[in-house]
């Protein structure tokens, strides 16, 4: 059964301006990098468009696909059930341009930092959201009906036996 694709991630016009200005400080930063600048533009300027070019990030009912690369190309596939945190990152630079980066986290994923890394998607807070709604739909679709029904039935519980201990503190309280 083939999975039906509910969104797709659009990328940032600005991110390849982004990662060369990126690159640029970086060599200007070091003074061995100084004489590179000249070669980084027109190369840089190739490697972000045929990077960018190779970018998706697909969203379907029951998990998030990203691929990217230039050589070698990569195909992440998360369940959605196993991510625990999409951050939206926004550093000073990201700032000028109107980019963000949002980073993945996955339930027993091995070693620090983000399984995955998105820079420059475009309308990000929606596309997390959308990843998050979608994630938490398949949570209550996967949740048996008897689950629900006695969790239904243990909040019932609890607030009964909350209301009768109001109801004893309230007597005692009338007595006093």
């Amino acid at each position: 059964m083939e999975e039906k694709t509910l969104l797709e991630a659009r990328f940032h016009h600005k991110l390849g301006h982004y990662w060369l200005t990126s690159g640029a400080v970086v060599l200007a930063v070091s003074v061995v990098g100084i004489p590179l600048l000249l070669l980084w533009y027109p190369i840089g300027l190739w490697a972000t468009h045929r990077y960018i070019a190779n970018m998706s990030a697909e969203l379907t009912t029951k998990k998030l696909i990203v691929r990217k690369g230039i050589l070698t190309r990569t195909e992440n596939t998360v369940p959605l059930e196993k991510i625990t945190d999409m951050a939206m990152i926004q550093g000073p630079l990201m700032r000028l341009f109107g980019i963000h980066k949002l980073t993945i986290e996955t339930a027993g994923q091995s070693g620090n930092g983000a399984l995955i890394s998105l820079t420059g998607v475009e309308e990000v807070a929606e596309f997390r959201a959308a990843v998050m709604a979608q994630k938490s739909a398949l949570a209550e679709q996967s949740q048996p009906v008897e689950a629900k029904v006695d969790v239904a039935a243990q909040t019932l519980a609890c607030l009964q036996s909350i209301d009768q201990t109001l109801r004893r503190i309230d007597a005692k309280l009338a007595q006093s």
